[in-house]
C-alpha cells in the first residue's frame, strides 16, 4: 500500500463487514455508527453488537452495499463503568495494580526457573497485600477500638455505643478477650465480603466457557521453548499454544487457556480468603497467648502455643497453594480442585473459630493497656515485601539481559517498580484507614504521642505516613524538568508545524497551540522514568520508616526528642503533615467511591481506569477487579466467526485506542484461515506505545510483527499530538507494506480556508474517523481482502426470523 491517499472507490468484492471497537471512557452506538437509530443485533445489557436500523437485514440484500461494508459497532464499556456497585472497586486498587506487575514480566529466551519465580514472587506479594488489608481492619477494630479505647474511660465517655464493653460496667463484653472477639467480626465480615465479590465475578467471568469444539483456537502445536513448571504457562512466543501449522509457536495471547482462568482464579481466591482468615485468628491468639504466658500456671497456657504452631502450618499450606501452580494457557484447563477450594477457606474458618473461643474464655484480672500485644504484623509485612521486591528485581533483570530491546520500559524492571507502586498503595490506604480513625478516637490529642486516650496505631505508620511529605518534594525535581523539557520542545517544535502547514502568514498563537500539543503527547513517553522514581524512592524510603521505627519503637516527633532543634522542628511537621495526607488520601478515595455510585459521569471516568487496568486476567490477586477481556474477546472472535463462516465476506476490525488491543487479541484467538480474511485497521493504538513497552513478553515487537503476518493487511494510523496512541514500529517485509500511516495532520488545517471556514480543533486522541485518511484507509484494505468466498443466501426462515427480532430491538444475528 502507498502512503499516498488510496483511490477511495473500493473494487467489487461481495459483502464487507467493518466492525468498529470503541476505547477507553466507552461509546454509545449511536454515536460509533454516526445515527440516532440503532438495533442490538446480539449481545446483552452488558456487551453488545449494534448495527443501524436501516441496515439490521443487510445480509438480505447485498446489492445495497457496493460500494460500502456494513457498519456494526461492538460496546463493551458496561464491562467496566456499568452500574453503581462497581465504585467499590476503586478500594481495590493496589490489587489490580499488583496484578498488572505479573504481566509485565520481560520477554526473554529460555530461563524457565526464573520466568516461573518472576511469577511466584509477584504472587507473594500480592498475598502480602491482602494480609496487609486485613491487618488494617484489624488494628481499626481490634486494637484503636476493642482493646485501647473501649479499654479507657476517657475514650468510652465520649462515645456511649461503647459503654457495654467498658471495664467500669463490669460486663460480660469487659474482658479485653471477649472485646477482642466480638470485634473480630469487622475484619471476618471484609474478608467474606471480599470472597463474596471474588466469588460473584468469577461466576461471571473466568467461569464462563470459553469456545470449544470448531471454535477459534483449538488447535494445538507442539512448543519450543522450555518446559513449563507446575501449571505455569511458557513465556510468550516459546512455549506450546493453539496453532493450524505444527511447527508455528503461537503467541501467548493466541493460546486457547490465555481467557480462561477458572482454575488458578478459584485456586487463588481459597488461598487469600485463608489468609485473612488466619491473620485475624493471629492476632487474636497473639493477644491471649501474652496475657497466659505472664499470668502463668493457668489451664490455658498450653492451648495458646498449640494454636500458634496450628496457624504456622496453615500458613505454610496456604503459601504452598499460592506458590504451587501458576497460569495453564496451552490449553482449556476445565478441572476445578473442588476440594481445595471448599475445604481450604473452611478449614481456616474454623480455626478462627477456635481463636475467637480461646481469646473469649474468661480471665478475670486481664486489663488492656498500651498497644495491642504482639501487633507486629505491619512490620514483619513491610520487611516481607522489601525483600520480594528487591529478588523480584534481580529477576527481572536477568530475564531482560537475556533478550534486551531498547523499547521496553525501564529496561526490563516495569514489573517489579509497578509492584512497589502497589505496595506503596496498599501502606498508604491502610495507614490512612488507621491514622483517621486513631484521630477520631483521640479526640484533640495526637496518637502516638502518650497525651491522649488512646496509644494510637503502630508506630511504623506513623513513619510510613511521615516520608510521604519527603516522597512528595522528591517528584517536585522530575516534575520540573518534564515541565521545563515540554516548554523546550514546543518552542523547538514551533518552527516545524509553520512548515508542514507551509503558511506564509504564520499565527503566533495558532503554532504555540499545535506544537504545545506535540510537545504535552510526548510525556508519555517520559512515564517509566516517572515511574521508576516514585518506586525507587519508596522503596528507599520506605525501607527507612521500617529501620526508624524498628530501631527507635516511637513515633518520628518522640524519637527526635533531645536532637537538634532543625531535626526535632523537620520530624515533627513531616509526622503531622503526613499524618494529614494518608487521612485525606483515604477521605479522596471514600469520597470519589461515593461519588461514582451516585454519578454515572463520574462512574464513567473511574471506568476508564479499568479499562486499561483490567484488561489483563487475574493472574496474582483473586480480589482484583475482574478482566473484561475474558468477555470482550470471545465476544469479537464469535462476531468474526460468525460472519466470515456464514457470508464468506471481506470483515475490517476497525479498533481505536483500547478496542485495538481487544481486537488485536480477538486476531490472535482465530483460526488462520480465518485471519487471513480479516484486515485491521487501528488507530489511536496504544499497542506498542503503551503494551509493547510496558508488557513486552505479550505485545512486544516480535509479536506485533508476527501479528501483521498473520491478518491479510493491517494499518495503524496515528497522530503527533495523540498522548496515548502511537506507531506499532512494523516495518515493510517482502510485499507488506508498513503497517504506520502517520503522523496524520492535527488539526486538519492551520487557518481558516474554504474547506474549512471555521478553525479546526487539535483533535489528540478523539476522532480519527473525521479525517478523510481513514475513510481512504478502510477503502484500501476492503480492497486488499480476498472476494467472498461463498455467495451470500439466506433461507427464508431465518430471514423471517431476523426481521421480527430486528423489529423488537434484537436478533441473534
Amino acid at each position: 500500500m502507498s502512503p499516498e491517499t488510496p483511490d477511495p472507490e473500493p473494487r467489487s468484492g461481495g459483502a464487507a463487514l467493518e466492525l468498529l471497537v470503541h476505547g477507553v471512557g466507552g461509546a454509545t452506538p449511536q454515536k460509533m455508527l454516526d445515527d440516532p437509530r440503532t438495533v442490538r443485533i446480539t449481545g446483552d445489557e452488558t456487551a453488545a453488537v449494534y448495527r443501524r436500523a436501516d441496515d439490521v437485514d443487510a445480509e438480505l440484500h447485498p446489492e445495497r452495499y457496493e460500494g460500502r461494508p456494513v457498519p456494526e459497532a461492538y460496546c463493551w464499556s458496561n464491562l467496566t463503568s456499568g452500574n453503581g456497585s462497581r465504585a467499590l472497586w476503586l478500594l481495590l486498587l493496589p490489587f489490580m495494580v499488583i496484578n498488572l506487575a505479573h504481566w509485565m514480566r520481560p520477554a526473554t529466551k529460555g530461563l524457565g526457573r526464573s520466568q516461573r519465580l518472576y511469577g511466584v514472587l509477584v504472587r507473594l506479594v500480592a498475598l502480602t497485600l491482602t494480609v496487609l488489608l486485613t491487618a488494617a481492619a484489624c488494628e481499626v477494630a481490634l486494637d484503636l477500638t476493642a482493646w485501647q479505647c473501649a479499654g479507657s474511660a476517657r475514650c468510652v465517655a465520649d462515645r456511649s455505643w461503647l459503654g457495654f464493653l467498658s471495664p467500669e460496667r463490669g460486663g460480660w463484653w469487659s474482658q479485653p478477650g471477649r472485646r477482642l472477639a466480638l470485634a473480630a467480626v469487622v475484619p471476618t465480615a471484609l474478608v467474606v465480603l471480599l470472597w463474596y465479590l471474588s466469588n460473584r465475578t468469577w461466576s461471571a467471568y473466568e467461569a464462563q466457557r470459553p469456545p470449544t469444539g470448531g471454535a477459534p483456537g483449538t488447535e494445538r502445536a507442539p512448543g519450543t521453548g522450555e518446559a513449563p513448571g507446575i501449571g505455569e504457562a511458557p513465556a510468550a512466543g516459546e512455549g506450546g499454544a493453539a496453532s493450524d501449522d505444527p511447527v508455528t509457536v503461537r503467541p501467548a495471547l493466541g493460546r486457547p487457556g490465555f481467557w480462561y482462568g477458572r482454575r488458578l482464579v478459584a485456586r487463588l481466591r481459597a488461598a487469600h480468603t485463608a489468609a485473612g482468615f488466619l491473620t485475624i485468628a493471629a492476632a487474636l491468639t497473639a493477644a491471649a497467648t501474652d496475657h497466659d504466658r505472664g499470668a502463668g500456671g493457668g489451664p490455658l497456657d498450653p492451648l495458646g502455643p498449640l494454636l500458634q504452631v496450628t496457624q504456622a502450618g496453615c500458613a505454610a499450606v496456604v503459601l504452598w497453594v499460592v506458590c504451587s501452580r501458576g497460569r495453564s494457557e496451552r490449553k482449556r484447563d476445565g478441572s476445578l480442585d473442588k476440594l481445595l477450594i471448599s475445604a481450604l477457606p473452611a478449614t481456616m474458618l474454623g480455626v478462627l473459630a477456635l481463636a475467637v473461643v480461646h481469646a473469649a474464655w474468661s480471665r478475670p484480672g486481664w486489663v488492656s493497656t498500651g498497644g495491642l500485644p504482639g501487633n507486629l504484623s505491619f512490620l514483619v509485612l513491610a520487611l516481607a515485601q522489601i525483600a520480594l521486591i528487591v529478588v523480584l528485581v534481580v529477576t527481572a533483570h536477568v530475564l531482560h539481559r537475556r533478550a534486551p530491546h531498547r523499547r521496553v520500559a525501564m529496561r526490563g524492571l516495569g514489573g517489579p517498580a509497578v509492584a512497589m507502586l502497589a505496595c506503596a498503595l496498599g501502606g498508604v490506604m491502610t495507614g490512612g484507614v488507621a491514622q483517621r480513625v486513631a484521630d477520631w478516637l483521640d479526640g484533640d490529642a495526637t496518637p502516638g504521642t502518650g497525651e491522649g486516650a488512646i496509644v494510637g496505631p503502630p508506630v511504623l505508620l506513623s513513619w510510613q505516613a511521615s516520608v510521604i511529605p519527603v516522597l512528595l518534594v522528591l517528584l517536585l525535581i522530575p516534575v520540573a524538568v518534564l515541565g521545563i523539557r515540554t516548554v523546550r520542545a514546543a518552542r523547538r517544535l514551533a518552527p516545524q508545524v509553520e512548515r508542514e502547514y507551509g503558511e506564509e502568514t504564520a499565527d503566533a498563537l495558532r503554532t504555540r497551540q499545535v506544537a504545545g500539543a506535540r510537545a504535552t503527547a510526548e510525556l508519555t513517553d517520559y512515564a517509566p522514568r516517572l515511574v521508576g522514581t516514585i518506586s525507587g524512592a519508596s522503596l528507599l524510603l520506605g525501607a527507612g520508616a521500617v529501620a526508624g521505627s524498628w530501631l527507635s519503637g516511637q513515633v518520628p516527633g518522640e524519637a527526635a526528642r533531645g536532637t537538634d532543634s532543625f531535626v526535632e522542628s523537620v520530624a515533627d511537621t513531616a509526622q503531622s503533615i503526613g499524618s494529614w495526607l494518608v487521612g485525606l488520601g483515604f477521605l479522596l478515595f471514600v469520597t470519589w467511591g461515593r461519588r461514582a455510585y451516585r454519578d454515572a459521569s463520574a462512574r464513567r471516568t473511574i471506568g476508564i481506569l479499568w479499562d486499561v487496568g483490567t484488561f489483563w486476567p487475574r493472574a496474582a490477586h483473586p480480589f482484583a477487579p475482574p478482566c473484561y477481556a475474558e468477555r470482550a474477546v470471545p465476544d469479537l472472535t464469535w462476531r468474526i466467526l460468525s460472519w466470515t463462516g456464514r457470508t464468506g465476506g471481506r470483515l475490517v476490525l476497525s479498533g481505536h485506542s483500547q478496542g485495538s488491543v481487544l481486537a488485536a487479541a480477538a486476531v490472535w484467538q482465530l483460526r488462520s484461515a480465518t485471519r487471513h480474511r480479516v484486515a485491521l485497521l487501528t488507530y489511536g493504538s496504544p499497542l506498542e506505545r503503551l503494551y509493547g513497552r510496558w508488557f513486552p513478553a505479550y505485545f512486544g515487537a516480535e509479536q506485533l510483527r508476527q501479528l501483521s503476518t498473520e491478518v491479510h493487511c493491517w494499518r495503524n494510523l496515528w497522530r503527533s499530538t495523540d498522548p496515548i496512541g502511537g506507531p506499532v514500529r512494523v516495518p515493510e517485509d517482502g510485499d507488506r507494506p508498513e503497517v504506520d500511516r502517520g503522523p496524520l495532520k492535527d488539526p486538519l488545517a492551520y487557518g481558516r480556508t474554504m474547506l474549512h471556514p471555521l478553525p479546526e480543533p487539535i483533535l489528540g486522541h478523539s476522532d480519527y474517523q473525521a479525517d478523510p485518511v481513514f475513510a481512504a484507509e478502510r477503502t484500501a484494505l476492503l480492497d486488499r481482502l480476498p472476494p467472498a468466498a461463498v455467495p451470500t443466501q439466506r433461507t427464508e426462515k431465518e430471514a423471517g426470523a431476523q426481521r421480527a427480532q430486528g423489529s423488537s430491538g434484537r436478533s441473534s444475528a
